[in-house]
């Protein structure tokens, strides 16, 4: 790992992307943010009304995630959280960085996540978007692909594994 590196866990709504994104941070001494802050108040009312975004909702979203990987990529690296459910945000995102990114996808099915949903409290994340972010999720073949089901602790120390040189240790 670089001492710029970014991360970014990703998938679906209640997949547990700010909680291993938080772990992960505090592992590796990296700041920690979360996608959801950098939405318009115009896209958070309409998550909470149930309305999925479109990909023209999404783009002042990703020009300002973009930005802010840009920064952090020439700096000290972070962690960030973020949904990333298509292949074209992953790469105006990884345009925006200055070496590739360490990309994570928390995947797992929809009924887990559905509980997950059902059960938090606090987020303005509409459990009715859960069938539209599945539907829109392109699974990367380049991600490392970790199950929802194990213990944060244990991803992290996947994420810390799979993404540091062989002659390092993690």
């Amino acid at each position: 790992m670089s001492a710029s590196q970014v991360f970014i866990i990703m998938g679906v709504s209640g997949s547990g992307k700010t909680t291993v994104g938080r772990l992960l941070a505090q592992k590796l001494s990296l700041s920690f943010f979360d996608a959801d802050d950098f939405h318009s108040p115009e896209n958070i009312a309409k998550m909470q009304g149930g309305t999925p975004l479109t990909d023209d909702d999404r783009q002042g979203w990703l020009t300002s995630l973009a930005a802010s990987i840009q920064e952090w990529s020439q700096g000290k690296g972070a962690v960030l959280a973020c949904s990333a459910l298509k292949e074209k945000y992953r790469q105006e995102l990884s345009a925006a960085a200055s070496q590739p990114i360490a990309w994570t996808l928390l995947d797992g099915s929809l009924e887990l996540v559905r509980r997950r949903l059902e059960g938090r409290q606090g987020h303005y994340m509409n459990p009715a978007l859960l069938d539209s972010q599945f539907a829109t999720l392109e699974r990367p073949a380049y991600a490392l692909r970790l199950p929802i089901d194990a213990a944060p602790e244990y991803l992290v120390s996947r994420i810390v594994a799979h993404f540091s040189p062989a002659d390092s240790p993690a």
